[in-house]
């Protein structure tokens, strides 16, 4: 009997995984990749008139700083922001199809989105794929019910907190948060300890760097603030180091002769017409 073909499956696959944990069961020598340590820092609390968010602007690539400056403070709707750490590909095309989504919600139902139904979508979507999908997110946003903000974790997990911190930074953040943090914070004090939240976990982690961005979310606005402080700015030099031409001795030099061969020669003439 002929078999059907299987029809392809939507959204991303995961087989190799699945092939590459077998293939480590059954040969124990085998070293297969795996995850690398994500570096980021992102904090949000909830005071008197809203949401605040913040994250660090420091990508890196293992032990390589890829960019300073990269957002990590993503829209979701007028009102609903993310901040997202972990795997940058993941946590960007997350949030990118979690907008789109809650914009077809809007439209479809006349009505703005709610951050209980964000924060659904969210961690179904995560859930769904088993923490292949590493996002770490907190979702922050005001609607008809008041401010609130969540966490998600990559397997789908999340909590309704008052103030939180996620990524590799997040100890120290939180050490700043569970220290200093007050209900019903005005916004230049709830700005203040976001700042010094953000700022200890640049550092006391190498994963994160760069400057501090925020985002203040109301009732009536959302403001992206970028840059808000650079806790890590580059200290100049108070003068010029220059040394003259045989300052350093050369101890011994070595000249390794290249031996070419020519193989193939090719003229073509060029065409000034």
């Amino acid at each position: 009997m002929q078999k059907t073909a299987l029809e392809p499956q939507k959204g991303f696959s995961f087989e190799n995984c699945e092939r590459n944990a077998a293939l480590e069961r059954s040969l124990p020598g085998l070293r297969v990749p795996h995850a690398r340590k994500t570096g980021t820092t992102i904090a949000g609390l909830v005071f008197r008139d809203g949401v605040i968010l913040g994250a660090d602007t420091r990508a890196t690539n293992d032990s390589i700083v890829a960019y300073q400056s990269c957002e990590k403070i993503h829209f979701i709707s007028p009102k609903i922001y993310c901040c997202g750490a972990g795997v940058a590909a993941d946590a960007e095309m997350t949030t990118r199809m979690a907008a789109s989504n809650m914009e077809l919600h809007a439209l479809s139902t006349g009505r703005e989105p709610r951050v209980a139904t964000v924060t659904r979508a969210l961690r179904q979507t995560l859930f769904r794929y088993r923490g292949y999908v590493g996002a770490s997110l907190i979702v922050g946003g005001v609607d008809f019910t008041g401010p609130q903000l969540y966490s998600v974790h990559p397997h789908g997990s999340y909590s309704r907190l008052p103030f939180t911190a996620l990524g590799s930074g997040q100890d120290a953040a939180l050490a700043v948060l569970e220290d200093r943090f007050q209900p019903n914070m005005t916004l230049e004090a709830a700005q203040e300890l976001l700042v010094e939240a953000i700022t200890a976990g640049i550092l006391g982690d190498l994963g994160s760097g760069g400057s501090v961005d925020a985002c203040v979310i109301t009732g009536t606005s959302a403001k992206l603030l970028r840059t808000l402080s650079s806790p890590t700015e580059p200290i100049e030099r108070s003068r010029q180091y220059r040394f003259a031409p045989g300052t350093t001795a050369v101890l011994s030099e070595t000249v390794m002769p290249l031996t070419l061969e020519l193989l193939e020669e090719t003229v073509q003439a060029m065409d000034v017409e």
